[in-house]
């Protein structure tokens, strides 16, 4: 079923996987429900927030944990429209993009991670579903929402803090190729999901081959590594639909962003085959194995962690610390706090070397000039 071999070596490291799955999700059935839906919130934060940057947005995951809780105050589909102004203006307009790509990103995950089951088997009516979704807030994007592209397109990078742009795969070319590769490759998914043993092998071939064909105009990057999610939720594995919403796959991957580019690359020779079997996907396949292992080894634990870091703090360093909150955009010195507040000097000194300590906050700076920022 699939277009690749997987090696003895390859075999070994999904094994691996699939042990630390159950393992970790023991511990998850081991938690309250309070606790577990905390750990979703990051996880969930942390992936918008590694997607999106790995495209070159600007926000932290700070300031995107601020613009979930401002939207989740007002569940309708209208709530980014009504509070649009007051984000940004809080995090400046020069980030309109990056907030509009955030904001499309959070909804189109919300679908992935709540309807999955439903979504199966999966139609191309869906994917184009979810590419409305993804970028229906950037009005640049309304000529070609939910629609294969018309003009050809490559996967590129953008080098960090330049506009310099790497081609790093010729894609398909749009009209009856891309049409014609998106329909075979929807076809097999969904005879090969639940028929092949490792799903996550599945899962990262129908990823590669999607991002290779890159079938719309805008929004591929992303688009693809939601629909890895996905894949492994729409498999019959338990354990893996158990701790995929705890978990941080994205996050992982924007640590080793030059390494992702270079891997498909190395997988495609730089270029789109009509032939899946002329790729080298066993390459992404190691490389997706170690971002899933490294998200499995971290992200539970430093999330569970967390939650009982925060569940421990006595009043005084939950109320400073929720004044941070209120301003994720900016370092605030000792004085601002305490005006924020109106907390007394002595307990806001000791409520910010509480919350430094327990990593919520980061120093800046040496004596009077001292700020402090909120980490995620």
């Amino acid at each position: 079923m699939l277009s690749y071999t997987i090696t003895d070596e390859l075999t070994k490291k999904l094994k691996i996987i699939s042990e630390l799955c159950a393992e970790k999700a023991a511990f998850i059935d081991s938690l309250s429900e309070d606790h577990k839906n905390v750990m979703k919130k990051y996880a969930i934060i942390s992936t918008i927030g590694g997607s999106t940057r790995i495209e070159n947005a600007v926000l932290t995951n700070t300031e995107i944990a601020w613009m979930d809780e401002t939207l989740s105050k007002d569940q309708k589909p209208t709530a980014f429209n009504q509070e649009k102004e007051y984000i940004k203006n809080k995090l400046s307009r020069d980030r309109e993009r990056s907030i509009e790509e955030v904001v499309g990103c959070r909804s189109m995950l919300a679908i992935v991670y709540v309807q999955a089951e439903e979504l199966f088997p999966l139609t191309e009516t869906t994917i184009k579903g979810l590419h409305n979704e993804l970028l229906h807030y950037y009005s640049q994007a309304y000529p070609y929402l939910g629609k294969y592209k018309i003009v050809s397109n490559s996967v590129v990078e953008i080098i960090t803090g330049t506009s310099i742009q790497k081609d790093v795969l010729k894609t398909a070319d749009p009209g009856p190729i891309t049409d014609s590769a998106m329909q075979e490759l929807v076809s097999w998914y969904n005879k090969a999901l639940h028929v092949y043993s490792w799903p996550i092998a599945v899962a990262t071939e129908f990823v590669f081959r999607f991002l290779a064909i890159h079938p719309f105009q805008d929004g591929n990057g992303r688009l693809g590594r939601a629909l890895f999610i996905l894949a492994l939720l729409q498999s019959q594995d338990k354990n893996l639909a158990k701790i995929l919403p705890y978990i941080s796959i994205d996050r992982h991957i924007e640590k080793h962003r030059e390494e992702y580019y270079l891997v498909l690359r190395r997988c495609s020779s730089g270029k789109f085959s009509q032939d899946p079997k002329s790729y080298r996907i066993e390459y992404f396949l190691n490389f997706m194995l170690k971002r899933f292992e490294d998200a499995l080894n971290n992200d539970i634990e430093f999330y569970a962690r967390r939650y009982s870091s925060y569940r421990e703090l006595a009043d005084s360093p939950q109320k400073v610390l929720l004044c941070f909150k209120e301003y994720p955009e900016k370092r605030l010195q000792l004085k601002d706090v305490m005006a924020l507040t109106h907390i007394p000097r002595r307990t806001v000194i000791y409520s910010i070397q509480v919350l430094v300590t327990e990593g919520f906050l980061q120093k800046e700076g040496k004596g009077p000039a001292t700020k402090y920022q909120l980490t995620f």
